[in-house]
């Protein structure tokens, strides 16, 4: 298991990158909303605001979900994970 706690207020942000070849855009984001990622404008495309403290192992495992939700619709996603610490300091993973 790896290690790291996150605090409450991590949220995990999701860029996405769309092929001509792959699926509509809207079927994507659709299926991003569907794992709660809310669409969100600027930076990032979509944001997954974590109600617990999670560890590494579960950001890993959103990703993973993410992964395996999009396979196969062509597109490329980042994903950045950052949570306020005790010194409220944004942490990144």
């Amino acid at each position: 298991m790896r290690g790291g706690v996150f605090h409450s207020t991590m949220k995990t942000y999701i860029s996405v990158f769309f092929s001509t070849e792959g699926a509509k855009p809207s079927k994507v984001l659709d299926a991003l909303n569907n794992l709660g990622f809310e669409p969100t404008t600027g930076n990032f495309d979509g944001v997954f605001s974590w109600d617990k403290q999670a560890s590494l192992d579960e950001a890993i495992n959103l990703a993973d979900k993410v992964v395996a939700t999009l396979k196969g619709m062509g597109a490329l996603v980042k994903l950045e994970t950052v949570g306020k610490g005790e010194t409220d300091e944004e942490e990144t993973v």
